[in-house]
């Protein structure tokens, strides 16, 4: 496979060479494509994150390709040899198609894109990016992110085109541009959260003269769509290194246009240790939920990142001398629920991540087991399907380096999660409900659908999460002894 740029250095071979093994292992479908669209009279190449992918060794089952064939030819040629084809990012010089190959001794399911040589940029005032398209693979490379995304093998022949210093730069672990990053993030400011991203995902640095781009164009990031911005923190989020990216966020003021929240916490104190950086904090907190994770799981994550937020606002110098920070997980959560409905994440997870961060400090009143068999219950049903998550961010909120206060803060909890599966198994807790039911509340008070019903219902579930599960003729007696009262005050 030769190089454009020539290098022989044996450890880019040694690179290349592996690259070389990974693209023969999806070669039988990706030579395939090839000879279709050279039979057309077109070029095809894989290109970017693929061969990226395939330099580090870790090349998956999706495959990006580059071709000067525009959408409506790339159509004709791809919808009679794939299983399934789509035109969602047409608009965008992209088509999708999927097909199931042999590869090996398997059977493999590849998700392909196809995209027309292109250029785009940012009008100034305008949210999305304006396509143009290209003639040349150069021109295509040219226009790309970073320069470890900028490199492309042409299809079958296998021919290495890197113009930009990719491979050198991918073994540097290091992110540039393949102009200068001025140009770059004026095209498409979303390049700058993806800075942060990649450095998040693959553990590169980025490149000293990038980030001074970022830090002099941060405020253009603001005419992005907010869409775009989620689903790039997520990426970063969900990455196995999300400390990096965010560090790169914060420091370099793109995160107080996206999620200023998270550089505020930079100038608080903790109410634990007046000189404890919050911010830092926060980030130690992601990483302890990180390693209780059986798989990423971003409601968690995102509620690790933000159950401080509500800090700033309610901090109080105390007369003591200690920093206070009353009800912060109350105003938090709303201002997680603010936060995330402006990035437009769904009302599901916008519910999940704000109920966590109100919920967090909840196990700092158990103290050493004080709590009664009624409160426990409450916690279990504040909590609802969210416990597990809720264990694990509580348990994760523990950032103190004096080992006996962590050693007593974690028996505490074993303490209560104990309390809880025992009570779960004698009482059911993950469907805490009154003893009697709507039905049965209306027979015994003789009334028909309406208020008083609900109400009646209330008082069952507040006296079974007051004393556990009752005998049917207690429950019946203690609600006809309610109905007694309620219309003595009637």
């Amino acid at each position: 496979m030769p190089n454009a740029n020539e290098d022989t250095s044996p450890a880019l071979n040694q690179v290349q060479q592996r690259a070389v093994s990974e693209l023969l292992r999806v070669a039988p479908v990706a030579d395939e494509l090839a000879r279709r669209f050279q039979e057309a009279g077109f070029s095809l190449a894989l290109v970017g994150g693929s061969v990226r992918d395939a330099l580090l060794g870790r090349l998956g089952n999706d495959l990006d390709f580059t071709t000067d064939a525009r959408p409506e030819d790339v159509l004709k040629i791809v919808r009679p040899w794939a299983d399934a084809v789509w035109e969602v990012g047409i608009a965008f010089g992209t088509v999708g198609a999927q097909k199931q190959a042999r590869v090996g001794d398997a059977d493999r399911c590849f998700q392909i894109e196809v995209t027309t040589y292109r250029s785009e940029a940012y009008d100034r005032s305008s949210r999305k990016p304006e396509v143009s398209y290209g003639d040349s693979i150069e021109e295509d490379l040219v226009r790309r992110d970073f320069t470890v995304n900028a490199m492309a093998v042409a299809l079958p022949e296998k021919t290495f085109i890197d113009p930009h210093g990719g491979i050198g730069d991918l073994e540097a672990r290091v992110l540039r541009t393949p102009g200068t990053p001025e140009e770059s993030f004026s095209d498409d400011p979303l390049r700058m959260m993806r800075a942060a991203r990649f450095a998040a995902q693959l553990d590169f640095d980025v490149a000293p003269e990038v980030v001074t781009a970022i830090k002099d164009m941060a405020g253009r990031i603001e005419i992005v769509s907010a869409e775009r911005v989620r689903d790039e923190l997520n990426k970063l989020i969900l990455s196995a290194h999300p400390r990096k990216g965010l560090t790169l966020l914060v420091d370099t003021g793109l995160a107080g246009h996206v999620l200023p929240e998270l550089p505020a916490l930079r100038l608080e104190s903790d109410e634990h240790h007046r000189h404890k950086d919050v911010y830092d904090h926060t980030l130690i907190v992601l990483e302890q939920a990180m390693a209780l994770e059986e798989e990423p799981d971003l409601a968690l994550r995102l509620a690790a990142l933000l159950h401080d937020i509500g800090k700033p606002r309610t901090r109080r110098f105390e007369k003591d001398g200690r920093v206070s920070f009353h009800h912060h997980e109350v105003v938090g959560a709303k201002m997680t629920k603010k936060r995330m409905t402006a990035l437009k994440y769904s009302n599901e997870l916008v519910k999940d991540v704000s109920r966590l961060v109100e919920l967090h400090l909840r196990f700092h009143g158990y103290g050493t087991g004080e709590w009664t068999d009624s409160a426990v219950r409450r916690y279990v049903r504040d909590a609802g399907p969210l416990l597990d998550r809720l264990h694990k961010l509580t348990r994760s909120d523990c950032t103190t380096r004096n080992k006996r206060k962590a050693a007593a803060l974690s028996r505490a909890y074993d303490g209560l999660e104990e309390r809880i599966a025992q009570l779960q198994e004698r009482e059911e807790l993950d469907a805490i409900r009154p003893d009697l039911d709507g039905n049965q509340i209306m027979e015994i008070l003789g009334v028909k659908p309406g208020p008083a019903v609900g109400k009646a219902y209330k008082f069952l579930l507040e006296l079974r999460l007051e004393n556990g599960p009752m005998e049917h003729d207690a429950a019946v007696a203690a609600l006809k002894e309610w109905w007694a009262e309620q219309e003595e005050q009637g």
